[in-house]
C-alpha cells in the first residue's frame, strides 16, 4: 500500500514538472513523485524547435525547475524509468525493472510521440524526427551550411525546423500533402502568409507532394523519391507528419481512449481532483517573424477569420469567427496583446467585424465592464 496521500506523476514533460509545483503550492504534503522515461528532468519542448535548435537557447534554460527545486520541494524524481503498466485496481504502477510502485493519486503527463513515415526507406540513417532534446540536437548536428535538407510535412513542426535550417544555410525542400502549409489550421489568407516567409526566404515549397520512397546508400540517405517521378537529392530527412498520443497505459488503467484521453473541459477523467480551464496556447519564430496564438477552432467550428492589421506586411492579428463571438486569435509581430485576445475568448462578449479589424478601436474597450 501507497503512504498516505502519494502522488504518482508518469511523464517527464512541462505538465509533469508543473503539476508537480502547482501540488505543492497548494497544499499537498504527502509524498510525490515524478517518474520520466530520459534522463533530463522535466523540460519543455516547443524550444526544441524554436530557440534551442537554433542554438539562442541553452541546454539549462529548457528546463521546468532548476534542478535544486525538487530536493527542495521534496520531489522524488525517478528518471530514465518507464512505466510498463498501471493497475488502477490495486493502485499501483509496474516500473520497466519490475518493480512495483503504490499510489493514492495518479496523473499520466505521458505525451505524444512523432507519427513515424511509412514508406521504403524511412529506417534509413539521417531520417530525423523531434521529440526529444537527443532529437534536437541532432537536428542541429544536420544543419550546415550547404546541406540539402528535405522537410517531410508543411505543420508547425516542419516549418519551424525548415526556418532552422535555413537559417544554417541549408537548402531546404518542404514538401507538403496540402495546397498550402498551415492551410487546415490557419485558413487560406493565414496560410499564405507562413508560405510567402518561408519562399521569401528561399524554401523551396512544394504543395501535393506524395513520397514514394527514401533513397539511401550504404544505409544513410541520400533522397527522395517522389510519385510524380522526382528525385531530391537529401543529405538528412526531417519528418514532422503529426503526432500520436501516447494512451496505452490509459487504456490499460481502464479510462476512456479515443485518440487521446477523454476528459471534461478541466482534464478531469475519473479523478475530479484535477482541474484545468486555461486556454489552449501556442507560439513560433521563424526567421523575423513571431507569433502568438490562443484559443481553439476544428475545422469547421468557425465561420470566418477576421484581419486587423496588413498579412501582406506579416504584422497583424487574426480573430477565428463563430457569429459574434472569438473562439481563437493569433497576434504576428504584434505584441502584448494576447492577453486581451484570451480575454475577448473567455468572456464570450459579441462583437462586430468592423470594431474588430479597426486598429484605432483599443481591444481592451471590447471587454465586458467588471
Amino acid at each position: 500500500m501507497a503512504p498516505a496521500n502519494t502522488f504518482v506523476i508518469v511523464g517527464g514533460g512541462l505538465a509533469a514538472g508543473k503539476a508537480a509545483e502547482e501540488l505543492r503550492e497548494h497544499g499537498h504534503d504527502g509524498p510525490l513523485l515524478v517518474i520520466g522515461d530520459e534522463r533530463e528532468r522535466p523540460y519543455v519542448r516547443p524550444p526544441l524547435s524554436k530557440g534551442y535548435l537554433l542554438g539562442k537557447e541553452d541546454r539549462e534554460s529548457i528546463h521546468v525547475h532548476p534542478a535544486g527545486w525538487y530536493r527542495e520541494h521534496e520531489v522524488d524524481l525517478l528518471l530514465g524509468t518507464s512505466v510498463t503498466s498501471v493497475d488502477a485496481q490495486a493502485k499501483e504502477v509496474t516500473l520497466d525493472d519490475g518493480r512495483r510502485v503504490p499510489y493514492t493519486k495518479l496523473l499520466l503527463a505521458t505525451g505524444s510521440s512523432p507519427r513515424r513515415l511509412s514508406v521504403p526507406g524511412a529506417d534509413l540513417d539521417n531520417v530525423l524526427y523531434l521529440r526529444r532534446v537527443g532529437d534536437s540536437e541532432r537536428l542541429k548536428s544536420a544543419f550546415t551550411e550547404g546541406a540539402r535538407i528535405v522537410v517531410v510535412g508543411g505543420g508547425w513542426i516542419g516549418l519551424e525546423t525548415a526556418a532552422a535550417a535555413r537559417t544554417a544555410g541549408a537548402e531546404v525542400t518542404v514538401l507538403e500533402h496540402a495546397e498550402l502549409p498551415l492551410l487546415k489550421v490557419l485558413g487560406r489568407e493565414a496560410a499564405e502568409v507562413f508560405a510567402g516567409l518561408h519562399r521569401d526566404h528561399g524554401v523551396d515549397l512544394r504543395p501535393h507532394a506524395e513520397i514514394e520512397r527514401v533513397t539511401g546508400t550504404g544505409g544513410r540517405v541520400d533522397g527522395v523519391q517522389l510519385a510524380d517521378g522526382g528525385h531530391l537529392p537529401a543529405d538528412a530527412v526531417v519528418v514532422g507528419v503529426g503526432i500520436t498520443p501516447n494512451v496505452r497505459l490509459a487504456e490499460e488503467a481502464g479510462l476512456d481512449v479515443r485518440d487521446g484521453i477523454v476528459t471534461d473541459e478541466h482534464l478531469r477523467t475519473s479523478v475530479p481532483d484535477t482541474v484545468y480551464d486555461r486556454l489552449p496556447y501556442f507560439y513560433t519564430d521563424q526567421y523575423d517573424l513571431g507569433m502568438e496564438y490562443t484559443g481553439y477552432t476544428e475545422p469547421g467550428g468557425h465561420d470566418r477569420v477576421v484581419f486587423r492589421g496588413a498579412p501582406d506586411e506579416r504584422r497583424f492579428i487574426a480573430f477565428w469567427m463563430s457569429g459574434n463571438r472569438v473562439v481563437a486569435g493569433m497576434s504576428v509581430n504584434v505584441w502584448d496583446v494576447i492577453d486581451t485576445i484570451r480575454s475577448l475568448i473567455e468572456s464570450g462578449v459579441e462583437t462586430d467585424d468592423a470594431v474588430l479589424s479597426d486598429p484605432a478601436v483599443a481591444l481592451e474597450s471590447l471587454l465586458p465592464r467588471v
